[in-house]
């Protein structure tokens, strides 16, 4: 479900941004509706998306959306392009769906297809290497975002087994206590994964950016508790791709004290300026 929001100014030609929440999230949490508000302000048509099962999303599908959905991302570009003919596009993606944009473009990279109207990609906090974040959450400091993310998918499986007859079911007794625990007895097999192992190696990010041909910038926090920073720190260098680990900004965080910007909201402006600049548009223009 693609959420539109379309300034009074805008027109053909000027330029749209398709913005993606992490695990958990919707097309209402505070950070999408922070960044398309702005957005707005400037001329920019933003489409905030519900992934499958999530917000005006839930009740759509029998099956749940993960960290290598790539091809959601791709539709959802495609259709927001579609709306925008003409239009310079890019995308930005929370956490999870950062992980599934990165997946993405380089998945687009190395079948040699370049959408025609991709200006540049942001992704930020993004977990790319899916197994080590795993263990991240099993330390434990984490184990409250462990138990609350857990607490926050299985009514929503539930929900699914409710609303579609043929939805596929984990087995009966299934009661999974951690987020690790969840996707191994349920995202990975009903996904089409052979294992969580599978899961792990198949979707996460961090792979291929070595493919990405799309400016893209990737922004994370050294502090962020739920991403382990060595991840970044171990990525090629490619030219498309800008990395930035911030010292701190925690996980989706990044409360600036007093700077140049409008407000204290770091990590809005370091999306929004990456998007000016490939986008053509201006901070400045009201």
């Amino acid at each position: 479900m693609l959420h539109d929001d379309c300034p009074p100014n805008w027109g053909p030609g000027s330029p749209f941004v398709v913005l993606m929440h992490g695990l958990g999230g919707c097309h209402g949490s505070a950070y999408l509706q922070r960044i398309a508000q702005k957005l707005t302000t400037f001329g920019v048509r933003t489409f905030r998306l519900d992934h499958r099962g999530a917000g005006a999303g839930a009740k759509l599908s029998k099956h749940p959306y993960h960290a290598g959905r790539s091809e959601d991302v791709r539709e959802a570009f495609q259709a927001a392009s579609q709306l925008c003919p003409g239009s310079l596009g890019a995308l930005a993606g929370f956490s999870l769906s950062g992980n599934m944009l990165l997946k993405m473009l380089g998945e687009n990279g190395r079948m040699g297809y370049s959408p025609e109207y991709l200006a540049c990609a942001v992704a930020v906090n993004p977990p790319i290497d899916l197994g080590l974040c795993s263990e991240a959450l099993r330390r434990s400091d984490n184990q409250f975002y462990d138990r609350y993310f857990t607490k926050m998918l299985v009514p929503q499986v539930r929900e699914r087994i409710e609303t579609f007859d043929d939805a596929p079911k984990p087995a009966d007794g299934w009661a999974p206590q951690t987020l690790r625990d969840f996707d191994e007895t349920y995202t990975a097999l009903v996904s089409g994964f052979e294992s969580l192992q599978d899961y792990y190696d198949r979707s996460s990010g961090g792979q291929f950016v070595e493919s990405i041909e799309t400016p893209t910038f990737i922004l994370t926090g050294r502090d962020d508790p739920l991403i382990p920073a060595s991840s970044f720190e171990q990525l090629p260098s490619v030219p498309s791709v800008s990395v930035h680990i911030a010292e701190h900004g925690g996980h989706l965080g990044y409360f600036a004290g007093r700077t140049s910007d409008p407000d204290r909201r770091w990590m809005d402006w370091r999306v929004i300026d990456w998007l000016a600049q490939h986008l053509r548009f201006s901070r400045s223009q009201r």
